[in-house]
């Protein structure tokens, strides 16, 4: 063979082995991205997309830690106010993290509004209970007013859509105010009448009526947040920059 032609086909060679390689690399660099990009949705993917694997049971990979605290004291002349704003996770959250320096003893997430005895979060998911998955909270009366509790409670979740909040639909995650006596019955349907005048246009469909028996949830259920700060939350459950009522 002429030593031209032995050296074009070395160098026809040399090039296939180049484009070989560059194909191997970059096979490899496609593919190390997509894995990637599959641990970085594994780790931020919507939350709405989490609440589908929402456990039922602590059985399910559910994080325990802080888990069966004795609870604390409540002391005497606290008053109490208890609803319901979505899934219940949130809704202690994001009280407590606005309200727990500023007059809150405790929150308890549970379940009310119901007919059956000691409900448990399977049979009050499944709808037919009647419960809604609701948050009790203990407060310092001298700190804190019921009123400033209930407009909160209606900036912080969407009170516009019957037995949903964000993408949690059923009766349990109903909008409601469970009222303890008179005085609470008068502060909710005032604070309810002005926010569906001047912030929600007359689309309230918040339930505003008397407390019945509560029963806590599972104890995995309270303080999620705080045990797991990565678990579910519903995207309706932020603040809502409205201006304050009007004829407080």
């Amino acid at each position: 063979m002429p030593t031209s032609t032995r050296s074009e086909s070395g160098k026809k060679i040399a090039s296939e082995f180049v484009n070989t390689s560059s194909n191997t690399i970059s096979f490899k660099s496609a593919l190390l991205a997509l894995v990637f990009a599959s641990l970085l949705m594994a780790f931020t993917m919507p939350s709405f997309v989490q609440r589908l694997f929402r456990p039922m049971s602590t059985a399910m990979g559910i994080t325990g830690s802080g888990g069966g605290s004795p609870r604390p004291a409540i002391p005497e002349g606290a008053e109490k106010a208890t609803i319901g704003a979505g899934c219940f996770w949130g809704v202690e959250h994001l009280f407590r993290k606005h309200f727990g320096d500023k007059g809150i003893y405790e929150t308890r997430v549970g379940y009310t509004g119901g007919d059956s005895t000691n409900p448990s979060y399977k049979q009050v998911c499944s709808g037919k209970t009647g419960h809604n998955e609701g948050l009790l909270i203990y407060y310092d009366p001298t700190r804190i007013t019921y009123r400033q509790l209930l407009e909160f409670f209606y900036k912080m979740h969407d009170p516009t859509t019957a037995n949903r909040q964000g993408p949690d639909a059923g009766t349990n995650y109903r909008s409601g105010i469970y009222f303890h006596n008179e005085e609470q019955e008068k502060i909710a349907k005032e604070v309810t009448k002005q926010a569906n005048d001047q912030w929600y246009k007359g689309r309230i469909v918040t339930e505003v009526v008397p407390a019945g028996p509560w029963w806590d949830a599972e104890d995995y259920h309270q303080l999620y947040l705080n045990k797991n700060p990565w678990g579910y939350e519903c995207p309706s459950h932020f603040l809502r920059p409205f201006e304050p009522l009007e004829g407080k």
